[in-house]
């Protein structure tokens, strides 16, 4: 039973859209602090940043963060493709992250090192980011409260043991990709996002890799021109979704501090926000480990055939299947999408839009 069970040694498209993010393992690397070589981004003959760009987790909150902790599956949902601009991991085992947070924008490195987690950051957000860490590794998160029903999962749940949900307190980083993933391929919405971030954001402050760049402010958002919307694929519907959203983005960020059920009715008051959209984003910006996301293309058919062998599974027998995780509805889809078992390919794979040349 359990090498049928077995996951791929290469990670399926699958376990890739369940957060399935590969992060080297090393022990004892380098202090960056003391050899500016081992960042190739830094300047090294400024030598490490200033202490006032610079923070560093605090020693005594130690005890906050779980070394136990896997940063693929905890921070893989955050990326939005392999080329993600504002999300990057390096052959050291670091996980790097350029957010633009209330404070500013900022840059967080974070790694886990014999056994504990090491992280600093660089530029305005720093300490925001420095602050909420714990809760972005998972915190927040009960994994204890999860009770496998299913041998499929209980198999992936004893696997992951390191998956933690994230919760990153902000809410226009994860809905803005999300927005741009409705009705399109994934491809597609990657190229999106990383052709926008990097046009209309700016670099990621402090020694990030090359080519990071934090996301466009709100103000940014709503005075991209149309014509740069289509040269970048993205079609009216979903470019005016993201031009209102940013117009009230100060509302929706405050969606950050509600409960997820509260969130999600403060985002779909959004023409163009729904049921989709709304659980993608409360997934990483609240933690929320029972908002399992509806109305998607493939979800349905995956949990109907992991759990109960039927691809043509909809919403409604879906939310039956996993019924029994009730709380934990999230997790256990997250653990199915994991498991790389997925229905055989009838069809080819939908054909990628372009709307540039038209």
């Amino acid at each position: 039973m359990a090498g049928r069970f077995t996951p791929p040694t290469n990670p399926t498209r699958t376990t890739v859209r369940g957060g399935h993010t590969a992060v080297p393992r090393r022990e004892s690397p380098p202090d960056p602090s003391a050899d500016p070589a081992t960042h190739p981004a830094a300047d090294q003959a400024a030598g490490p940043p200033p202490a006032a760009d610079r923070s560093t987790y605090p020693a005594a909150d130690q005890e906050a963060l779980d070394p136990t902790v896997d940063l693929g599956l905890t921070l893989g949902p955050l990326r939005r493709g392999p080329a993600d601009p504002t999300f990057r991991v390096t052959p050291d085992g670091s996980v790097w992250r350029a957010s633009r947070t209330p404070d500013g924008p900022g840059t967080l490195r974070v790694a886990v090192r014999d056994g504990r987690v090491a992280a600093e950051a660089w530029g305005a957000g720093a300490t925001w980011l420095l602050d909420r860490l714990p809760a972005l590794l998972g915190a927040e998160d009960d994994p204890a409260a999860f009770v496998p029903r299913h041998k499929l999962v209980l198999a992936t749940h004893r696997r992951r043991p390191g998956l933690r949900l994230t919760r990153t307190g902000l809410v226009l980083e994860s809905l803005i990709p999300s927005v741009l993933e409705q009705k399109v391929t994934a491809d597609e919405a990657y190229r999106s996002w990383r052709l926008l971030v990097r046009k209309y954001g700016e670099p990621a402050p402090g020694p990030a890799p090359e080519g990071m760049h934090v996301m466009p402010e709100a103000r940014t958002w709503k005075r991209i021109p149309s014509w740069e919307w289509h040269l970048a694929n993205v079609d009216g519907k979903r470019s005016a979704t993201i031009v209102r959203a940013a117009g009230v983005a100060a509302r929706l960020e405050e969606a950050a501090h509600m409960d997820p059920a509260s969130a999600r009715r403060r985002l779909e008051l959004v023409p163009g926000i729904g049921p989709w959209t709304s659980a993608e984003t409360v997934q990483r910006s609240n933690g929320a480990p029972d908002e399992v996301t509806t109305g998607d293309l493939h979800l349905p058919g995956i949990v109907g055939w992991a759990l109960a062998g039927d691809r043509t599974t909809d919403d409604e027998a879906m939310l039956e299947l996993l019924a029994p995780y009730a709380g934990q509805r999230h997790r256990a889809a997250r653990l199915i999408l994991l498991s790389g078992r997925v229905p055989p390919r009838r069809a080819p794979r939908m054909t990628p839009g372009d709307i540039t040349a038209l």
